[in-house]
């Protein structure tokens, strides 16, 4: 698989746990296979039993094995959006030679600068899911987007490094390393979603994409081709089918499946004249009920969601992006939930639906962005993210040395050039501040 132009994504959901291989010629993506298998090991997005989830990964990795008849071995994975944290880095090193006269960039430059970028003080619970390149400053020349070939002394990076809760990315590693397959990269389910279930204008006027999936819903602001800013709420199509179950006393199972043939996410697009014999626990004969009492108890919990990333969109102005909201996942391709959205936020909605043919269904929207995600890597951003996968096979403490010593003088330097400001108190100040000044 190493020259065959063949990707592979996982998606590890909460419900269900998908796999999708495509092959990449002439800039085109061809799906050429597909596994899918209910989840298990998995509560609200994050994995809870390494063993179970195993079972699972290997499942969906052997489906799409026969369908595609490869033999998998690589894989991207995608990492949930839980407790991500979006930060600004940069790094500083000398390219010059021995005599300190100007040296052609090579890709170890590169390599070096990114490691550079990453020397920074995470918390133990901590690490990197990913690093982004904004810009290269080669002796001070700025909004370089590759500086391979060029000739400097000094060369900079600025970039976005995007970190999650350690437990959550072991986890998921573990399980991928338990089913014999080797982690190609790791994604912020977020950003490769935005590739996909976003246009190229959206992406760079700005839009709010929402991923309803089964153990939780995720907000994304995505600006500028970035994603700037996220917010899970521990809610999502699970909660929907558990409130069926406990109103109309029936099984989960049972719940499930009345929730996919007879649900509206909108009360008044229902009928009381649609009528279904719904299976009661501890009755014999079922009992009818019409389709506007479901779509209450639907809508009751939908509402509750979509109101509470209301709030939290509202607090970074997000909702007056010209994109407006895009939803997706499994859940958003119920009836009515376009039509609750856009009365709940305010702006225009629309409900993306992957047109693979086989996979026209939101639930298959995270996989397939996986893929495009990486197939759309420019090779300065590939050299970038291979410090990620790298990262503990390097040996560059006496290089890391000497980029710290030179990054304290840059500090020391800038810091005797500002005046000194009061920091304002909390991480969602400096938040709600960025994208203030953002949209201005």
């Amino acid at each position: 698989m190493e020259n065959s132009g063949i990707y592979v994504g996982l998606d590890i959901g909460t419900t269900s746990i998908k796999v999708i291989v495509a092959e990449h010629i002439k800039g085109q993506m061809n799906i050429i296979g597909v596994g899918s298998e209910r989840s298990a090991g998995l509560s609200r997005g994050v994995i809870v039993d390494i063993d179970q989830a195993v079972t699972a990964i290997k499942k969906a990795i052997q489906q799409a094995e026969q369908k595609a008849n490869i033999q998998i071995s690589k894989v991207t994975v995608g990492i949930p959006a839980n407790l991500l944290e979006i930060v600004p880095c940069n790094g500083m090193i000398a390219v010059s030679d021995e005599a300190g006269s100007s040296k052609e960039i090579d890709e170890n430059d590169v390599y070096r600068v990114t490691k550079a970028a990453l020397i920074q003080k995470l918390p133990p619970e901590r690490d990197v899911i990913d690093i982004i390149p904004d810009e290269f400053i080669v002796d001070g020349f700025d909004g370089i987007k590759d500086p391979r070939g060029m000739i400097g002394v000094r060369l900079e990076m600025n970039g976005v490094v995007y970190t999650g809760p350690k437990t959550v990315l072991h986890n998921t590693m573990k399980c991928v390393e338990k089913a014999g397959l080797k982690v190609e990269g790791t994604i912020v389910s977020a950003l490769a979603l935005s590739t996909t279930a976003l246009s190229d204008g959206e992406q760079d006027f700005g839009a709010v994409i929402i991923d309803i999936g089964g153990g939780q819903t995720t907000a994304a602001v995505v600006h500028d081709h970035k994603l700037k800013y996220t917010y899970v709420d521990q809610e999502g199509g699970i909660f929907v089918t558990k409130d069926i179950s406990v109103v109309l006393n029936t099984s989960l199972e049972n719940a499930e499946k009345i929730k996919r043939n007879y649900g509206y996410a909108t009360s008044s697009l229902a009928s009381k004249d649609d009528v279904f014999p719904v299976e009661v626990v501890g009755k014999v004969d079922p009992i009818q009920v019409n389709g506007e009492y479901l779509s209450e108890i639907i809508e009751a919990r939908m509402t509750q969601i979509f109101e509470k990333l209301r709030g939290a969109l509202e607090d970074i102005r997000a909702l007056q992006l010209p994109g407006g909201v895009v939803l997706t996942g499994g859940l958003a391709a119920l009836p009515g939930m376009k039509e609750l959205a856009e009365d709940i936020f305010g702006v225009n909605v629309k409900v993306f639906i992957p047109q693979q043919m086989g996979l026209r269904h939101p639930s298959f929207s995270q996989a397939i962005g996986l893929i495009k995600y990486v197939m759309q890597q420019s090779d300065i951003e590939k050299i970038v993210k291979s410090t990620i996968v790298n990262k503990d096979s390097y040996n560059g403490s006496q290089e890391n040395n000497k980029v710290i010593a030179l990054n304290s003088q840059i500090e020391e330097t800038e810091s005797k050039k500002k005046p000194t400001t009061k920091k304002k108190n909390g991480a969602f100040d400096g938040v709600k501040n960025f994208f203030n000044t953002f949209f201005d």
